[in-house]
């Protein structure tokens, strides 16, 4: 063994998942330093790897229950946006393949931004299907925040380019003729509301981004609209623009810039 660096002990770790394979146990014995270093990150992936793999088994029980009754078109369906004070609400749905695997997909609130955009791409790449719903804030104004949320879950469902014939809906029972499951935290708990709250997400901050561009002195793109000291301390100082919402109280208090 050791006629192998230390380099080639790494590669030939990258190919072993099973704690038993023989060479593990030979490593072990290895006493370079450097060996016993990549044995220790091997240990460590491979536990990661399998708390990913749980975690997505337990996320897909809404999924596969599902399945098992036949129904083979299954729309996640979340949103984004709810609190901020200025911007849209938007809303995603999601069809994923059957058969559809993805570590690390979760709730897009316990991702980083690194996270959030490679889920994003995957999802894209293999979807059956994904719908947008956006509801600007002016429509938020004259709905309340809660039915332009519904509206923004129902535009996103009817932009889907394949008809579900389930929901999975975070929290949310949707006037739609559709059958449907409201999941309390379902953004933790379904791989499909999960991967339309990714999605919702980074289409959100996208679209907060560019209207950063368009208003340097709000901040958009470092708070997303959301209530921040630096966008509270904006708002006082210059005022609100078309994209604040109105009905909301630290916007209806100052004075309006456009």
């Amino acid at each position: 063994m050791k006629n192998k660096t230390i380099k080639d002990i790494e590669q030939m770790l990258e190919g072993i998942i099973d704690s038993n394979h023989p060479l593990i146990a030979e490593y072990k014995k290895d006493d370079r330093v450097g060996v016993q270093k990549a044995l220790t990150r091997w240990e460590k992936t491979k536990r990661e790897t399998e708390s990913l793999e749980l975690l997505f088994k337990e996320m897909s029980e809404y999924e596969n229950n599902l399945y098992h009754q036949g129904i083979n078109t299954i729309a996640g369906v979340d949103e984004v946006g709810r609190g901020p004070l200025a911007g849209p609400v938007v809303a995603a749905a999601v069809i994923l393949p059957k058969g559809f695997k993805l570590l690390g997909l979760n709730d897009s609130k316990k991702l980083t931004d690194n996270m959030k955009n490679d889920l994003f791409e995957a999802i894209n790449k293999e979807a059956l299907a994904i719908g947008i719903g956006i509801i600007s804030a002016e429509k938020i104004d004259e709905v309340n925040i809660y039915e332009a949320t519904k509206l923004a879950m129902v535009k996103a469902i009817n932009q889907l380019s394949i008809k579900p014939e389930h929901l999975l809906i975070d929290a949310m029972k949707l006037p739609i003729n559709i059958p449907q499951t409201s999941i309390i935290k379902g953004d933790s708990a379904s791989i499909s509301i999960a991967a339309s709250s990714i999605v919702a997400k980074v289409t959100r901050d996208r679209l907060m981004k560019r209207l950063g561009d368009i208003y340097p002195e709000y901040g958009f793109e470092n708070h997303m609209g959301y209530g921040t000291k630096e966008h509270i301390n904006a708002l006082q100082e210059f005022g609100s623009t078309i994209e604040h919402r109105q009905s909301f109280a630290p916007v209806a208090s100052v004075k309006k810039m456009f």
